[in-house]
């Protein structure tokens, strides 16, 4: 029996799918929640029948932050290869910042926060689940970055669970330091990223700016010479991508630092700095605050129109330069 379609009923169908697609896609990208990292340690602690110690916080904030980027709606769609994920870039954008300050929290817990000393044995678990974050983000088969992903989100289990004491393996013990020196190795770390994205942000309306790559040394040198003055400028098909991923990383670091509060508690109450961390997330806090435009808008510092990017970087470089001093404080207060 044959059939006939008509140029309308083509037409009309090809509508639909579009329409959803449309309409799919526009839920993808939604904001993921925050959640309140003391009730989630709580629920978790319940769940596994345990009282947290220190470290238990910090890693059940890592599994959760990491998690949220593959049980989100629409799950992890970085690598989607199909529509109507492979048409979406904000998203994409904002998970990849999320796991920037994933991979940043998991190399300071494989080298600091899990070690004694320089000299001491790295802890098995999270030697198996910091490198398995560093796949490329983008990658679809053989493996897949979900599928890593997931693997490093187990290794991370089985680390919270030797830190209680749940352990199905003989000998298998771990340790978190909560230390004034191991938590200025992390600030270290996410000071840098954050002073990156703080450029690339302030960038949407172009500037020109002085090279003092190697200013405060008078004999240092640089592999390749660069002009004195440079203008640096974010193209505007990059502009929302560098904003939400800026914003996801903010929101990662949110609650990362939430859970250095309390299981730091003692370092910072002994150096008075409690108060400055609770600055820094009040920062990021105003980060995350619902934007009401269709699109990010990219007008001129005092134009008419206003400009995410510049507003995005004022509350980070208000958190970087608070985590600078609070460094400072942790070093020499």
């Amino acid at each position: 029996m044959r059939m006939n379609f008509s140029a309308k009923t083509v037409g009309f169908t090809v509508a639909s799918v579009f329409l959803l697609f449309y309409l799919v896609g526009v839920y993808w990208s939604f904001d993921v929640a925050s959640f309140d990292v003391k009730e989630e340690v709580v629920a978790a602690a319940a769940a596994d029948n345990v009282s947290p110690v220190v470290g238990y916080t910090t890693t059940t904030t890592l599994i959760k932050v990491a998690s949220s980027i593959l049980d989100k709606p629409g799950g992890y769609i970085s690598n989607d290869a199909l529509p109507p994920g492979v048409f979406l870039d904000n998203m994409p954008a904002w998970e990849f910042g999320v796991l920037e300050m994933v991979r940043d929290m998991a190399l300071v817990l494989r080298k600091d926060f899990s070690r004694s000393q320089s000299q001491s044995l790295e802890n098995i678990h999270i030697q198996k689940a910091q490198p398995k974050f560093n796949i490329d983000n983008r990658s679809w088969a053989m493996p897949s970055a979900e599928s890593e992903y997931r693997k490093a989100i187990d290794s991370l289990y089985l680390y919270r669970n030797a830190l209680v004491g749940i352990s199905n393996v003989k000998n298998d013990s771990a340790q978190f330091y909560a230390r004034a020196d191991n938590l200025t190795s992390y600030l270290d770390e996410i000071q840098k990223r954050l002073g990156s994205y703080s450029q690339k942000l302030s960038a949407s309306v172009g500037k020109d700016k002085i090279n003092t790559d190697l200013a405060g040394d008078s004999e240092a040198r640089q592999s390749t010479n660069e002009g004195s003055h440079s203008q640096v400028r974010t193209s505007w098909w990059k502009l929302d991508d560098v904003f939400y991923e800026s914003r996801g990383a903010a929101w990662a670091l949110l609650h990362f630092l939430k859970a250095v509060e309390i299981d730091f508690d003692s370092v910072l109450k002994n150096k008075n700095a409690t108060i400055s961390l609770q600055q820094i997330i009040r920062e990021l806090e105003a980060s995350q605050e619902t934007l009401w435009s269709p699109m990010v808008l990219n007008g001129d510092g005092f134009g008419v129109l206003a400009n995410h990017s510049l507003v995005m970087a004022n509350y980070i470089s208000r958190a970087n330069a608070a985590l600078i001093d609070l460094n400072e404080l942790l070093r020499k207060g």
